[in-house]
């Protein structure tokens, strides 16, 4: 079984480009050439010494000695909250927009539920000195009203985003809709493994340093370069492409994908994909997605921005498909729970987003001599108020 793209732009049944006639010539100018940039010696040497000298990479790879104990098992993170920005989005803005030079592009627009994509698209574009352009939903702005003033110091507009829930879909939307009116200076940086082919293939490739790197660090640190499981939480899933990357094709190597079941998977409120997803079009490709039965999409919620999507990636829908993946739903209690927990037993504060990962200890059991890596994909300075409001510290 194949679980990386084929020559085609397909994951077994999930990707493809389902776009309107006017976007074609954008995504057919990046889809005849990324692959090719990214191969050439100058892009790699470029790609590599920013990843190193501006991002701060390799990121640690920390073995979690008290959470460890806690849960009788051997817990690795992968400590993607330590790059410049406080996420992993920054691996993929970086790669875009040298993709984005090389094609001759000077404008760049993206989406942004929780703000990191925002942020690290907004910081690779002052250091390249390209306009920017971030559509946010109207809800996200609020909740993340921290991410909302880095953007603007780093010299990017904010667009805020009025239909729909207001939210991480409805951003896209717009975004969409401004390449459209913006064919030939523009290039949309994506921020996940979502939308039309080759975006989710591309941004994988650009996220694939992380499991890259698991490799060696778990070599130096076990003696092996695979652990028992890779955990990642999903909303479009870049994080989680980029964990689990190295380790598609080998099956010894567990993949658990952690969803949002907000509410609760079955209260209304909830972006549990996996559960309450089938197949459909959204942003350009076939996945999973939540929708009705006539075609329309169900408004997804997460108290975590960075995971209230309504799909999936299709890298993940066909992980999930094939049972290549194991997805479990957590509850936005459970996550925060977990979050605090990690807190005050490491000292780490992260995202909301990957609280959810952390949460996993009390629905699935793990033997004592698993080595377990979690993908750490973002610092939690963003959600501080969250946490706040929460436990009302």
């Amino acid at each position: 079984m194949q679980y990386n793209i084929n020559e085609n732009g397909y994951y077994g049944d999930f990707g493809g480009a389902y776009i309107p006639e006017m976007l074609y010539p954008n995504i057919e100018e990046l889809r005849q050439n990324y692959l090719k940039i990214m191969t050439e010696p100058d892009f790699i040497t470029e790609f590599n010494a920013l990843l190193k000298d501006y991002v701060g990479r390799p990121s640690p790879l920390y073995f979690a000695k008290r959470l460890s104990a806690r849960y009788n098992t051997k817990i690795y993170l992968k400590r993607e909250d330590l790059n410049h920005t406080g996420a992993h989005k920054i691996n993929n803005t970086i790669g875009q927009i040298l993709v984005a030079k090389r094609l001759g592009k000077n404008r760049i627009i993206a989406e942004t539920g929780a703000g990191q994509h925002g942020v690290a698209t907004a910081t690779v574009c002052a250091l390249m000195n390209m306009e920017c352009i971030v559509y946010m939903g109207e809800v996200d702005i609020v909740r993340q009203a921290q991410n909302v003033a880095r953007m603007k110091i780093l010299g990017a507009k904010i667009v805020p985003v009025l239909s729909g829930s207001k939210t991480l879909k409805d951003a896209t939307n717009e975004a969409i809709r401004d390449w459209i009116n913006h064919p030939v200076d523009t290039h949309y940086i994506i921020g996940s493994v979502v939308g039309p082919h080759p975006y989710p293939d591309m941004v994988a490739r650009f996220q694939a340093v992380i499991s890259k790197e698991i490799q060696w660090q778990l070599q130096e640190k076990e003696g092996r370069s695979n652990p028992d499981y890779v955990i990642a939480c999903v909303g479009g899933g870049s994080n989680a492409a980029g964990a689990y990357y190295h380790y598609l094709e080998n099956t010894d190597v567990k993949l658990i994908a952690v969803e949002a079941a907000g509410k609760g998977v079955y209260s209304g409120e909830s972006a549990a994909t996996s559960i309450l997803g089938n197949e459909g079009i959204i942003h350009g490709s076939k996945t999973l997605l939540m929708q009705t039965q006539d075609g329309q999409i169900v408004e997804p919620y997460s108290i975590s921005a960075g995971l209230d999507y309504p799909g999936v990636g299709p890298m993940h829908a066909n992980l999930f498909k094939s049972g290549r993946a194991e997805f479990i739903a957590i509850t936005d209690d459970q996550a925060m729970t977990a979050g605090l927990e990690l807190c005050q037993l490491e000292g780490i504060i992260p995202a909301i987003e990957t609280s959810h990962s952390l949460a996993i200890f009390n629905q699935k059991k793990f033997k004592p001599n698993d080595v377990l890596v979690i993908n750490l994909s973002g610092r939690g300075d963003k959600d501080l108020n969250t946490f706040i409001n929460h436990f009302k510290l």
